[in-house]
């Protein structure tokens, strides 16, 4: 089991890899694929984000075959499905770093934004506008909807905001799409 801030630590060069490189260098090898196989999955951060097909979280940290535990859904929202995944993960994999991954540019924010509604999405609409209030500046706007999937984590699962007696630590972040950084956010702040 890896403690959470070793996984962070490990997200921060995997990003750092990613915008050096010139193609994928996560470990997706025959090894790593019968490795797995075998022993079973000990991913070592949990990452909730957005299905957007820009944001893919094993590239951007430069993580290979096991290692991250990625729930995806339409502006990371989260649901007692995602929940339940989380917890699945934390428990019964050990993994301790959740890491709540917003982006720019989000499709999903920007409709909340625009006041666009309609269909099933506005379940997921919905969550949104609870999260970012009467924001209208984009990356605010992503960033409060980070900070309401981190406290709702910490909610739910009863974790501490620094450290909790399991070594679980919830912390959000927001990929640039523009340029591939990956900034975490400052613990209980907006920005």
């Amino acid at each position: 089991m890896i403690p959470a801030e070793e996984a962070k630590k490990k997200l921060i060069e995997g990003n750092q890899k990613y915008l050096d490189a010139k193609a994928g260098i996560g470990d997706v090898s025959r090894a790593i694929r019968l490795k797995t196989a075998k022993e079973g999955q000990h991913p070592y951060a949990i990452v909730i984000t957005c299905s957007d097909s820009r944001v893919v979280p094993e590239s951007i940290f430069s993580a290979g075959i096991g290692d991250l535990f990625v729930i995806r859904v339409a502006g990371n929202v989260l649901d007692n499905h995602q929940l339940g995944s989380i917890e699945y993960a934390a428990e019964h994999l050990g993994t301790k770093l959740i890491v709540m991954l917003g982006h720019t540019q989000c499709g999903a924010v920007g409709s909340v934004i625009a006041g666009h509604s309609g269909g099933l999405v506005d379940y997921i609409l919905k969550d949104i506008a609870a999260a970012i209030g009467d924001e209208k500046d984009d990356f605010k706007a992503s960033c409060l909807n980070v900070q309401h999937g981190v406290q709702r984590i910490r909610h739910e699962f009863e974790i501490h905001p620094i450290d909790d007696e399991k070594g679980l630590q919830v912390i959000g972040a927001i990929y640039h799409i523009e340029d591939g950084t990956v900034e975490f956010l400052p613990d209980g702040e907006e920005r």
